[in-house]
């Protein structure tokens, strides 16, 4: 069963944005929630928020560029600019003009860029251990592989799966849930055909700190955090607090980097509380 087969399903759909196949969902009706994943990652990473949340809200979630089934970016550019301007057009194609974000990790970067450059776009945002401080010695450990001048070459050779599982008990506190399955989804998309060097792409590409901005940020914000972070440390999220002004934060005991995969119902009760909330 190849990528495609296995990857996809009644919910999935495509369209062309500038050349590039994009792969997308489209679960549930009200109020329209635009999920972004983060970098590594896939719109599967939604899978257990899109079943809960779904109840409320029309879930939108895609695979962004370089990443999961979609194709790569136009012109291999990974800036952030590059992946707002993308966003931006993929909502013009569904003809959404305002919508509740949330984003995890790269994702959440994306999100409160957005709610600062788009903020008639953007009503209430969601920040899953966003990025956007530029700590060096808090690099995750996979953009650290990628920035290694002889890894980085034969990356698409050196990721093999018990590299990935690693990876990926670093992302977990819950080793359970570190089964064969995930390990298989994460591995098979991305390693698929274009992947491995988009994420050459993203790890080496120019970034410039904005979260200076961060206190124009004049949507609701709720930022959620794994107290047990290894990739982005819950350090940030209180500088996050800090600097938006708006802004609430939860943080989840023995969880990590991703808590709507770890702890999807507690997650999602609190996200649809605080997007009903107002």
């Amino acid at each position: 069963m190849n990528c495609l087969q296995k990857y996809t399903n009644d919910d999935s759909r495509f369209l062309v944005i500038d050349g590039s196949l994009v792969h997308y969902r489209l679960e549930g009706e009200g109020s329209p929630l635009l999920l972004i994943h983060g970098a590594f990652s896939s719109l599967h990473t939604y899978d257990k928020w899109a079943g809960i949340l779904s109840d409320d809200h029309q879930i939108i979630r895609l695979d962004l560029p370089g990443f999961g089934l979609s194709g790569a970016m136009k012109g291999h550019d990974y800036s952030i600019r590059a992946f707002l301007n993308f966003l931006v057009k993929f909502l013009d194609q569904l003809g959404i003009d305002q919508c509740d974000v949330a984003g995890s990790s790269l994702g959440g970067w994306l999100a409160w860029e957005m709610s600062l450059r788009k903020p008639d776009r953007v009503n209430k945002l969601v920040l899953i251990a966003p990025a956007g401080f530029m700590e060096e010695h808090n690099v995750p450990l996979p953009f650290k592989v990628a920035r290694t001048p002889v890894l980085g070459k034969v990356m698409k050779y050196a990721i093999k799966k018990s590299v990935l599982r690693n990876f990926l008990n670093q992302i977990f506190v819950d080793q359970k849930k570190v089964t064969n399955k995930l390990v298989d989804r994460y591995y098979d998309l991305l390693n698929r055909e274009g992947n491995p060097e988009a994420f050459l792409s993203l790890a080496n590409s120019k970034y410039k700190s904005r979260t200076n901005k961060l206190k124009d940020i004049k949507a609701p914000t709720l930022i959620i955090w794994g107290e047990d972070d290894n990739w982005v440390p819950l350090e940030n999220g209180y500088w996050f607090q800090v600097c938006i002004p708006n802004s609430k934060l939860i943080i989840y005991e023995g969880v990590g980097h991703i808590p709507m995969e770890e702890a999807p119902k507690l997650t999602a009760s609190d996200v649809r509380s605080f997007l009903k909330c107002g």
